[in-house]
C-alpha cells in the first residue's frame, strides 16, 4: 500500500498545501471529502480564528484533515496548544527547525511532516523524528528555497538522503506530473496553485482571475534579501524588480514590502498593493474549477499518464 495513504488514512496520495489566505475550513475540508488531505493554512489565522477553523473542519468532513504551522509564527505556542486540544491529528510545518516541536507534537499522538528545500535539511528531519518529508522545488508559489533548486532535481536528491515517506511539491497541478515525481521517488504530491484557485478557497476573486490569465513566466522568484517569495505580475512585483535591480538593502525592502501585503492581494483582492503569490504551474490553468472537479482530473490524468507511459517505450 501507499505508504502516504497509510500514514495519513487517505484514499489518494494527493494533499492540498496550506496556504495563507486560501486554506480555510471549505477547501480543507473538501480535499479530504474528494479523497485527499486537506490542510488548514495557520499562517494567516489568528490563534482563535484557528480555532474556528478546525471546529467548522471538524464538522464539514469525517475524513482526516490537518494544519500547516510556520515555525516562524509569532504566537506559536498558542497555536500549537489549540491544536492539541481540538484534536487534530496531523500537523505539517515548514519554515523553521523540526527539532523544536515535533516531540511535543508527537506526545500529543499527532503525525508531523515537515517542508524542505534541500536534502541537507530533509536529513536534519528524519533526525528530528518526522514521520514524513515534503519536499519542495523552486517552482512553487510564496516563501521559497533561497538554494531555487527545482523539484525535478530535488526529489531523487531528498530520496537518496533519507528512507522516510517523500512528498514532492512545486510546481505540480496535473496528473502527469504526479506520475512524473513519483518515477523520481515521490510517495506523494502536496498540491498548491491549483487548488488556491478553486471555487472553494478562500483567496479573492480578483487574485484567482488575475492567476487564471497568467501565461508561462508571469511568475518571479523575488524577495531573496528578506525571504524568497514567488510572485505573480503586478504592481508590487515590478516595484520589487525595481528595488533590487538598483541594489536595494535589507531595510529598504523590509520597508517596501511593510506589513500585510499578501492579506491585501490575495485576501481582499487590491491586485495594484497587494503581494501576488501564486506557483509557476498557474499559467497552465485558465478556469475556475471546484475541488471536485480537480480531483477528479488529477485522478483520471494520472491513470492516462501511466498508460501513455507503459506504451510509449519497450522493445
Amino acid at each position: 500500500m501507499n505508504r502516504i495513504c497509510q500514514l495519513f488514512n487517505i484514499k489518494y496520495p494527493i494533499i492540498q498545501g496550506g496556504m495563507v489566505w486560501c486554506s480555510g475550513w471549505r477547501l480543507a475540508s473538501a480535499v479530504s471529502n474528494a479523497g485527499g488531505l486537506g490542510l488548514l493554512g495557520a499562517g494567516s489565522m489568528h490563534p482563535e480564528v484557528l480555532r474556528e477553523h478546525i471546529i467548522k473542519c471538524k464538522q464539514a468532513t469525517d475524513k482526516p484533515f490537518g494544519v500547516n504551522v510556520p515555525l516562524m509564527y509569532p504566537e506559536i505556542e498558542t497555536i500549537m496548544h489549540i491544536i492539541a486540544e481540538e484534536g487534530v491529528k496531523i500537523v505539517f510545518t515548514s519554515a523553521g527547525n523540526p527539532k523544536t516541536w515535533t516531540n511535543y507534537l508527537k506526545e500529543q499522538g499527532i503525525t508531523v511532516a515537515h517542508v524542505v528545500s534541500s536534502s541537507k535539511f530533509a536529513a536534519k528531519c528524519e533526525e528530528a523524528g518526522v514521520d514524513a518529508i515534503v519536499a519542495e522545488g523552486f517552482e512553487a508559489g510564496g516563501h521559497n528555497g533561497r538554494e531555487e533548486t527545482t523539484t525535478l532535481c530535488l526529489i531523487p536528491a531528498v530520496r537518496r538522503a533519507t528512507t522516510l515517506p517523500l512528498i514532492a511539491a512545486g510546481g505540480i497541478g496535473t496528473g502527469e506530473a504526479i506520475a512524473a515525481v513519483q518515477a523520481l521517488g515521490a510517495e506523494g504530491v502536496q498540491i498548491g496553485s491549483r487548488f488556491a484557485l478553486t471555487k472553494e478557497s478562500s483567496a479573492h476573486d480578483n487574485f484567482k482571475q488575475l492567476c487564471l490569465s497568467l501565461d508561462e513566466g508571469d511568475t518571479k522568484l523575488l524577495l531573496k534579501k528578506l525571504s524568497p517569495t514567488r510572485l505573480a505580475k503586478g504592481d508590487f512585483k515590478q516595484a520589487v524588480e525595481e528595488a533590487e535591480a538598483r541594489g536595494a538593502s535589507v531595510e529598504e525592502m523590509r520597508e517596501l514590502l511593510g506589513r500585510g501585503r499578501a492579506k491585501k492581494g490575495i485576501f481582499e483582492g487590491n491586485l495594484q498593493e497587494g503581494e501576488l503569490e501564486i506557483g509557476q504551474i498557474a499559467s497552465l490553468f485558465h478556469e475556475s474549477q471546484s475541488v471536485e472537479e480537480v480531483m477528479q482530473d488529477l485522478v483520471s490524468s494520472y491513470q492516462s499518464a501511466l498508460k501513455n507511459i507503459s506504451s510509449g517505450w519497450g522493445e
